[in-house]
Parts: structure tokens; C-alpha cells; sequence
């Protein structure tokens, strides 16, 4: 007899990427990138989509006709002030959806009420009152939100809550709209207000945490043990000021701690890492590489310490695993930090067997390598077995920008692997546009930029800029860095850094496909 599956009960998840994440300065999309978002949203397997705020702009309307007619799984929400021109004009809004939501949302807090609505709480009522019966003539589904409700008196804002059940709203929703608040409020929070508001039992509560203090997932996970059965956030924690709760946390914390909350979400999370790099791209924002579940070294391990416990078993330093949330595998980082142990492994993966005293002698030569850079790579690894010189690769012998009317000209002489000189001039947008156009041109290496940041390391006189880059090549994404007094300068070696790094492994292909003849 087959034993049958048991599946923990579902959180909702509310996905707000759409509409409180674009509201994160810089994180503006058109109409089309919503709808390749929402479309990727829905493959992730959010419950809720939020698609924008269609009494502030054109846009936002635009974007949910469009999602409307194609993203059909999903419900579709859009947000509302509780005016009646706002309710109007959502409604209108949602004409293309299957599956609408009208969220509404008055502000319940004292500082809301004297300086933003100038409003008494009996004005707060009538008006939740008055709109979310007027929304749920226009919809079934309809949810409000009292804006910070965690700084809102708790008699009170069970009384909203209760109105608003009354009114016939079917989601209440207690946001923490400036990171206020701590788990242990918040979960005392709606503990109270589903305990004592009449009607409770019948519509979900939902919590909708800001990351001012750092504890937007935090409170989410208090909520749910509050009572909220459904999770509002965004894809790697975008929105207002510090962000919201990062979805993709949310669901790894329930799915890999399930035997403690025994909640579970309708994420396929191997969709989590793409949907996620799609997002930085769409929006222009790249996500830190200490990022937990999505940054770039949340499955990377550099200390020799770690990269021990590693080889021996990988719950030593993981406690779940990369490919489950779309990574490929871990990585094992060889810099500075890593011991022999991990060169060893690293080495005999790429073929290399060594004795002791070899590996002694490869490991002294690793790590002044690791002196001159901060990473070392497999094509690095090759090129010291091999012995030769050719890990120089091109250098950097001088450069020159200058303006040519709204264009910018940059000529570039580097040395080339061989000690021979390499000159090229190329024109662009701007300087760092030419500057690349004209390091393509010297090395034969095309590269395609996917985004690109500075930023200063150190302080004071010691201060420098350092150049981050990722950029595509042949199907590959790759990442390099640079570091100079001239940002400029920076920006030239770190994509220097890839083209070596390229001709490197080329070389080493060669060399493996000579030995294997």
C-alpha cells in the first residue's frame, strides 16, 4: 500500500515587486517589463500579484491591461486610496483579469491621522466603511490595508479591522509600513486583533513588513505564527527605503525549517535564482553578493575551514541545497583564505594528480598568486601546472578619453601576452562605452555588458575605486573586477580581467586537446 504525501497547509503569497518594489528609487519598469516580470512571477508560483497603483499613472494602467489578457493563473491585484475616483478607475483597471483583487488602504496610525488625513478615528471608520462597501459592489475579492497598523492603538485598529469585515472585505491586511515594529509585537499584534474583531474567522489576514530595522522577514514569520496566512514582500526585498520582505527568504525559511512552522508556499524554487537575476536586470539593480538564498556567494564557501567540511560533507556549511533554489552547485572560491585541502580537490577535478611535494610546491606558487588577485580560477590553476607565463595576458600600457562633440573617443594601448604592443580607438555613448569598444577591439574579445557598478574601497588618502562587472560571452555570464586610483582605469582592468580570464581557458582547451591527441 503506497503511503500518501502529507503536505503542510499553504501560506498565500502576496507578491508586491510590481507595484512596492517599483516604488524603490530606480526601480521604475515600463509597461512591457512588467509583463515579463508577471510572467515569470507566475511560473514562480506567487498566489497574488500586485501589478501596480492605477490612479497614479497611465503606466500602471497599461501594465495591468497587458498582464491582464496574457497572466491568467494568478490573481491579479491592483492598489486604491479609498476615494471613489481611485476605486473607479481600479475597477476599470481590472477589466482584462481573471482573477481581480481591489486592494484598499486608509492610514489608522495616530501620526497618519493628525498630520497626513487630518482625520478623527470616527472619520478613519466611516470612510473604511464607506469605501470597501463600495469597492465590494464593483468585486468579491476585495482587501484593505490600514496603514501602519503597527503604530496604530490596538483597540482601535481592531475596531478598523472588524468595519472593514463588516463592509465585506475578504483579506485584512496589517502592514508594519515603516519597519517599526518587532516579532514579538507584531505577533501579539494580530493575535489580538483576529482574536477580538468579529468576523475574523472568516477572511485572511496578511502581513506586509518594511526592512527599515532589518526584520521585514523576521516579523512576516511572527505574523504567521500570529495568525496571518498570507505573506506580503517582493523578489530580493525591493520597495520603499530599506525594501519589503524578501519573498524568496520567506519561502526557504518555511521550506526548509517546515518541521518547525509546518507552512509551505506554491513556490517552485528551483525558479527562485532566475527569477530573481531577471528582476536585477529588468530594473538595473544588482543584488549584494552576501544576499541571503540569491546573492552570488550564498552557496560559495572561500575559508580553508569551511572548504574542509565541504569535501567531507556538504551539511557541514549548507543547510540547503543551491541547485533546490536554481543555482547550479556550490562553489568553492580559491583565494586567500582556502587551504590545501581545497586546491587539492580543485586540482585533481581538473585532472591533476599530484604527490606531496608537488602539491606542496603548486600550493606555495597558489598562494603568491592569491597576493596579486582576489580569486583564483580554474583557467589560473592550469596555467600554473602548465608552467608557462601566459597568465599576464594583456596589461594595460596607457589610455586616453577625450570628448568628440555629444560622443566620446577613447584610444587604448595595451601589451599583449606575447610583450607586444596592441593600440585601438573606438567611439561611444560615453567614456566607459568607448573605453570598452576599444579593449574589444585590441584583444578580438567581444563581451557583452549586463550591468556594471564603481564604488570606492578604503578611506582617505588609501581610497580607491573599485570596478564590478558582468558581462556575457558565448551563452556564459561572467564576472570581473578592477581596482585604481582613476575609476576609469578600474573599469578597463576589470574587463581585462574577463579577457584573460577567457584566453586563459582557451589556452588550457588547447593544451588538454594536445595531450589527449
Amino acid at each position: 500500500m503506497n503511503t500518501p504525501t502529507i503536505t503542510s497547509p499553504r501560506i498565500t503569497i502576496f507578491d508586491t515587486t510590481l507595484r512596492d518594489g517599483e516604488q524603490s528609487p530606480g526601480c521604475s519598469m515600463t509597461p512591457p517589463q512588467k509583463l515579463v516580470m508577471a510572467r515569470a512571477l507566475a511560473e514562480l508560483g506567487v498566489d497574488v500579484i500586485e501589478t501596480g497603483f492605477p490612479a497614479s499613472s497611465q503606466s500602471d494602467r497599461e501594465a495591468m491591461a497587458l498582464i491582464g489578457r496574457e497572466v491568467r493563473g494568478p490573481v491579479l491585484a491592483v492598489l486604491s486610496r479609498c476615494l471613489p475616483g481611485d476605486i473607479e478607475t481600479s475597477v476599470k483597471a481590472l477589466e482584462s483579469a481573471a482573477n481581480p483583487r481591489l486592494h484598499v488602504f486608509l492610514s489608522t496610525s495616530p501620526l497618519h491621522r493628525e498630520h497626513k488625513l487630518r482625520m478623527s478615528k470616527e472619520q478613519v471608520l466611516e470612510s473604511v466603511h464607506k469605501h470597501v462597501t463600495m469597492a465590494r459592489g464593483y468585486l468579491d475579492d476585495i482587501e484593505f490595508s490600514a496603514e501602519d497598523a503597527t503604530r496604530t492603538e490596538l483597540e482601535f485598529l481592531t475596531e478598523v479591522a472588524q468595519v472593514a469585515i463588516a463592509a465585506g472585505a475578504t483579506t485584512i491586511n496589517l502592514p508594519d509600513t515603516v519597519g517599526f515594529t518587532t516579532p514579538d509585537e507584531i505577533r501579539a499584534t494580530f493575535q489580538h486583533v483576529i482574536g477580538n474583531a468579529a468576523g475574523a474567522d472568516k477572511v485572511v489576514f496578511s502581513a506586509h513588513c518594511h526592512n527599515d530595522l532589518g526584520l521585514a522577514v523576521a516579523n512576516s514569520l511572527a505574523a504567521i505564527e500570529g495568525g496571518a496566512r498570507q505573506v506580503e514582500g517582493s523578489i530580493n526585498g525591493i520597495g520603499e527605503r530599506a525594501g519589503n520582505c524578501a519573498l524568496e527568504e520567506i519561502a526557504m525559511v518555511l521550506k526548509v525549517r517546515n518541521a518547525f512552522y509546518n507552512f509551505d508556499t506554491g513556490f517552485d524554487t528551483k525558479r527562485i535564482v532566475p527569477t530573481s537575476q531577471l528582476l536585477s536586470r529588468l530594473v538595473g539593480m544588482p543584488v549584494q553578493r552576501n544576499k541571503a538564498i540569491v546573492g552570488a556567494n550564498a552557496f560559495a564557501h572561500e575559508s580553508g575551514i569551511h572548504q574542509h567540511g565541504m569535501l567531507r560533507h556538504r551539511g557541514t556549511y549548507e543547510i540547503m541545497r543551491p541547485e533546490d533554489v536554481g543555482w547550479e552547485s556550490s562553489q568553492m572560491v580559491l583565494g586567500r583564505h582556502s587551504g590545501r585541502a581545497a586546491v587539492e580537490a580543485r586540482l585533481r577535478a581538473l585532472g591533476f594528480w599530484l604527490e606531496e611535494e608537488e602539491l606542496k610546491l603548486v600550493f606555495e606558487q597558489f598562494k603568491a598568486m592569491c597576493e596579486q588577485q582576489r580569486v583564483v580560477t580554474d583557467a589560473d590553476l592550469q596555467t600554473l601546472m602548465q608552467g608557462t607565463s601566459s597568465s599576464d595576458g594583456y596589461r594595460l600600457a596607457s589610455m586616453t578619453i577625450s570628448d568628440v562633440g555629444s560622443r566620446a573617443n577613447a584610444l587604448v594601448e595595451l601589451s599583449d601576452p606575447e610583450g607586444n604592443r596592441v593600440a585601438e580607438t573606438a567611439q561611444g555613448d560615453g567614456p566607459v562605452d568607448a573605453l570598452f569598444s576599444a579593449l574589444s577591439a585590441a584583444t578580438g574579445i567581444q563581451l557583452t555588458l549586463d550591468s556594471y557598478h564603481v564604488h570606492s574601497v578604503g578611506i582617505g588618502a588609501d581610497a580607491r575605486g573599485e570596478a564590478n562587472l558582468s558581462v556575457r560571452h558565448a551563452g556564459e555570464i561572467l564576472e570581473g573586477t578592477g581596482t585604481s586610483r582613476d575609476i576609469i582605469e578600474a573599469s578597463a582592468l576589470a574587463w581585462l580581467d574577463v579577457t584573460n580570464r577567457l584566453l586563459r581557458q582557451r589556452e588550457g582547451e588547447k593544451t588538454q586537446e594536445a595531450v589527449s591527441a
